[in-house]
């Protein structure tokens, strides 16, 4: 309606009846301006600086980050070694009977006495090569005669199976840069090099909160009241978290109260968390009050975002001055709906923890895809639909496969993707 001119309130329309109608606008219009997923994720980001690195043992290395360069201080192998069992020769000798040197050279072992034309030494894999040899023939190259002489059946080729000084790493040579992730073969490295410590970004501190009085316990056996459902997302984002190498904090269920609510956040503050997860209650029902706490207690960088499932997520920052290195609670309200909390999780939570860990980029990786059937366009939002990826030799490139129905509430669409098909937001197929 257009207001009337020197009209104080809309014709035909009781005051009271104008009050009820704006508060249920108020209700049903959120003041959060809907912003695209890339939008949002990199504001997350924008909240997050990396974690003072600190010491750390080699056992506890595995998924850190490395804040600082590892350099050998050490020339592997610092004498050259044999690449297999089998006997040092001199290459120009060629293939013939020879009489065999009485000290063998092990691995771990000293050196055998120097060598003549004309003779072998037995030599096992990572001994050190004897002076006067300049090749290995590996041993099923070789007969051992009754006499206690060898058959050399192959010729061998100068330098053949011999690892020089210094082929594997030199003195002053870097093995691992910083921002490294460390993984199985870079704890293997550093084991190589005696790097028994290392300068690592610490593990993140995630605290997970499901809300929402519908809400009952895993073990609840049941029979379940109705309109109750056991609670799959706190359990679900709690692995998630640990799967990125954080530790989860679990908070448990809060209640549909404002008092229930803030009593887990300031928990969630007081165990030092980084940053706090919330699944529920950010939507536009008159019981979700995780935005209006947010609103009170902190500022909301982003309230609503351009995707489809997950809408309502929601990014805020408390301050925490009283918290010594933990200046700030960086604060994510996940959409309710199952699907909905682990798809907002994985595109904007995710990235997160990976750069309170020190990833230089924590971004996650993209890649083109085919479909293997037509998919169906939302006119109003992006999707991000669910699929298998496989390699398909006929066409040499990844094909996405649907996992079927891709409701927000049916988390059996989650159970064997492997990643999130972004369909653009447009209409047809």
């Amino acid at each position: 309606w257009k207001r009337p001119a020197h009209t104080a309130q809309p014709p035909h329309c009781s005051s009271v009846a104008c009050v009820r109608d704006a508060s249920r606008m108020a209700r049903t219009v959120s003041p959060w301006p809907r912003i695209s997923i890339e939008d949002a994720t990199n504001s997350a980001l924008s909240l997050i600086s990396p974690l003072p690195p600190k010491q750390l043992p080699l056992g506890q290395l595995l998924g850190r980050v490395l804040s600082q360069d590892v350099v050998s201080r050490e020339t592997l192998p610092a004498v050259p070694t044999s690449i297999v069992d089998g006997y040092a020769v001199d290459s120009s000798d060629g293939p013939g009977v020879y009489p065999v040197i009485a000290t063998p050279s092990r691995a771990g072992g000293a050196a055998a006495s120097p060598m003549s034309k004309g003779s072998v030494c037995y030599v096992t894999t990572g001994g050190p090569v004897p002076e006067g040899a300049d090749a290995v023939v590996m041993v099923e190259d070789t007969e051992r005669l009754a006499d206690g002489s060898v058959r050399i059946s192959k010729a061998a080729q100068p330098r053949g199976m011999i690892r020089e000084v210094g082929s594997d790493i030199e003195a002053g040579e870097g093995v691992l840069s910083r921002g490294d992730v460390v993984g199985p073969a870079e704890v293997g490295l550093l084991a190589t090099v005696g790097a028994v410590t290392a300068m690592v970004s610490p593990q993140p501190t995630v605290a997970v909160l499901s809300t929402g009085d519908e809400l009952a316990e895993p073990d609840d056996q049941g029979p379940l009241r109705p309109g109750v459902v056991r609670d799959s997302n706190r359990a679900m984002l709690i692995a998630a978290c640990e799967a990125e190498g954080a530790r989860a904090l679990d908070m448990g269920i809060a209640k549909d109260t404002a008092e229930a609510l803030e009593e887990r956040f300031d928990k969630a503050i007081s165990l030092g968390a980084d940053i706090l997860v919330t699944s529920g209650g950010v939507s536009m029902g008159d019981r979700d009050l995780v935005k209006p706490l947010l609103q009170r207690r902190g500022v909301i960088h982003f309230g609503r975002v351009l995707m489809k499932p997950g809408k309502p997520l929601t990014c805020a920052t408390i301050e925490t001055p009283e918290r010594e290195g933990k200046p700030r609670l960086v604060v994510f309200g996940l959409p309710g709906n199952p699907v909905s909390s682990i798809v907002t999780f994985h595109l904007v939570v995710h990235p997160c923890i990976r750069k309170l860990k020190g990833y230089a980029d924590p971004h996650l990786r993209r890649v083109r895809v085919l479909t293997s059937a037509a998919m169906k366009l939302d006119p109003e939002r992006p999707e991000y639909h669910r699929v298998m990826l496989k390699w398909d030799d006929a066409s040499g490139s990844l094909v996405g496969l649907s996992t079927g129905g891709q409701r927000s509430s049916r988390l059996l669409s989650m159970r064997s993707a492997n990643a999130l098909l972004e369909l653009p937001q447009a209409s047809g197929v």
